[in-house]
């Protein structure tokens, strides 16, 4: 017999622990969102529009011109005022900050910690850079991480051969 996940009974989560979707609802409880129209009016207005997504999401989807580059495992640091790793651009806590990801999930939770932070103008992009692409708005890109051979590819070559 092969064991499969409803064969399983679920595990019993710890007393006081919360599911993603509790912790994802809660996030965006706290924020103004915007939807990628008024991301972009904001940024243009003097907003930092800040691209958590790692480097192989900026290169396989585009990235927004003029953007800042922050990856998620250290947007705190960056922009904290109290931390000495922090950003020219972390000045103060009034600092308006729009996060944007790939699809609007992860920017929810990293907005949210932001405003942990103090910096209570945090928010993200609903639906993300995908949500951004498809409204038209500025963006670069793709760019391949790995710049193609000026040599004729192997599937050409062997024709080359025969």
């Amino acid at each position: 017999m092969q064991i499969t996940a409803e064969h399983c009974p679920a595990p019993v989560p710890p007393p006081g622990s919360r599911g993603i979707d509790e912790i994802l609802t809660a996030a965006r409880a706290r924020l103004r969102r915007l939807d990628p129209e008024r991301a972009h009016l904001a940024y243009r207005a003097g907003a930092l529009l800040v691209d958590i997504r790692p480097a192989a999401q900026r290169a396989a989807h585009g990235v927004v011109p003029g953007s800042l580059i922050v990856e998620r495992n250290v947007l705190e640091w960056r922009f904290d005022p109290r931390c000495a790793a922090r950003l020219p651009q972390a000045v103060d806590y009034d600092v308006p900050v729009v996060i944007l990801c790939q699809e609007g999930y992860t920017s929810s939770l990293a907005a949210a910690a932001l405003q942990d932070v103090g910096l209570h103008r945090a928010t993200d992009v609903v639906g993300g850079f995908a949500a951004w692409r498809i409204a038209g708005l500025p963006a670069l890109g793709p760019t391949p991480l790995h710049h193609p051979s000026p040599l004729a590819s192997p599937v050409n070559a062997g024709w080359a051969r025969r």
